[in-house]
């Protein structure tokens, strides 16, 4: 996929989920979608940085980075029990 594809998914999950937390009345809605976003980013870079103590490791592609970022937390605790079970 072109780079730009990745982008233009990317910033297209920032408006739908600004467009969301605006529906929720939130003050900063772009803002709350962005920290929504790398929270998902962060908490995948988490786990695999705790890899090294607990052995749980999430291979970093282009489709792990979408689903935690999309995702979020949430997300990537599916990947977790995905990868447990298969």
């Amino acid at each position: 996929m072109p780079w730009w594809g990745i982008a233009a998914i990317l910033f297209g999950t920032l408006i739908v989920f600004a467009i969301i937390h605006f529906a929720g009345k939130n003050k900063r809605p772009l803002r709350r979608a962005f920290i929504s976003m790398l929270t998902g980013a962060l908490t995948l870079l988490a786990v695999n940085i705790s890899g090294y103590f607990t052995g749980v490791f999430l291979p970093i592609s282009l489709l792990s980075i979408l689903i935690s970022v999309i995702g979020g937390i949430p997300g990537v605790t599916l990947m977790l029990g995905l990868n447990l079970f298969f």
